[in-house]
């Protein structure tokens, strides 16, 4: 089973909470040339005034520059891009032996496509973060 592990960063900003905002924070991007590979939306429960916005990743000048502009920040939330071919319990299994290392995922978005899957992953610190990828690699092989 292949599988890649990368280190990512996030980058969020906070909008408020009304229809076109993501498009708003989207154009700049689509703009400058930015390939995305994860974009996430969603807002707080109970704070219907205001959402969050992270996508990643950003690079290069022109797409820094364009995610200044609508107001994206790297983020310092330790985060894992883990893709790779799918597999029945797969999703299980790296739970399972996370929880066993008394790791806490902060955040989780996963999702399959074909025979594909993919899924991004926050962690409290790096060392949880480096742990868990190590963890990963071992239950995909």
């Amino acid at each position: 089973m292949s599988v890649s592990i990368k280190k990512v960063t996030l980058w969020r900003t906070e909008v408020e909470n009304k229809p076109g905002a993501l498009s708003g924070v989207l154009a700049p991007l689509a703009e400058a040339g930015a390939d995305l590979q994860v974009v996430m939306g969603y807002h707080y429960h109970g704070g219907a005034d205001s959402a969050v916005i992270e996508v990643c990743p950003v690079k290069g000048k022109k797409s820094i520059t364009a995610a200044g502009k609508v107001g994206l920040k790297a983020a310092a939330i330790p985060t894992l891009l883990v893709q790779g071919d799918n597999k029945a319990g797969l999703g299980h299994a790296i739970a399972e032996n996370i929880a066993a290392a008394e790791i806490n995922v902060t955040f989780l978005v996963a999702q399959v496509i074909g025979t594909q899957f993919s899924a991004i992953m926050g962690f409290e610190d790096e060392a949880a973060a480096k742990e868990a990828a190590t963890l990963i690699k071992k239950i995909a092989k």
